[in-house]
């Protein structure tokens, strides 16, 4: 699977460093695209013991793995809350990132029969969910 595109569109107030900014929000739609597409935690079920306790075994975002950004960054309404007019930037794409890509996951695989998906949104489990839905459907289960 790949995400060929994410477009940002968000109100920041005013923008101190309009650079800076976009940054704070790439880095935080990276961290949401590793927890949405590739981050897995697994532990031994019967000893607690983390299984993914290196870079080697828990997969993160690589540079090949973020798609080209489209950054729109409204300066047009400054917070009434501060004298600078700002607003806080640096969590808001690691909070939309995951709805947001795995809502497109979904939208994708629902002419397909599949209701539910949890993350991340691997190959595998994207195959896994494919055959579950063939099966319900040849059962005629189909929620």
């Amino acid at each position: 699977m790949k995400l060929d595109r994410y477009v940002i569109f968000d109100d920041y107030g005013r923008l101190l460093d309009p650079r800076l900014t976009l940054s704070q929000v790439h880095g935080g739609v990276v961290q949401g695209i590793g927890q949405a597409l590739l981050e897995h935690a697994r532990f031994d079920m019967e000893s607690g013991q983390v299984l993914t306790g290196s870079l080697m075994d828990y997969a993160l975002p690589r540079a090949d793995d973020i798609p080209s950004f489209e950054g729109n960054l409204t300066p047009d309404f400054p917070s009434l809350a501060n004298r600078l007019g700002v607003k806080g930037s640096g969590q808001a794409g690691a909070i939309a990132a995951p709805a947001t890509i795995m809502n497109a996951v979904m939208n994708a695989l629902a002419p397909l029969g599949v209701r539910h998906l949890d993350m991340p949104a691997t190959p595998s489990r994207i195959w896994h969910a494919i055959e579950a839905a063939k099966l319900r459907l040849h059962q005629g289960v189909y929620s």
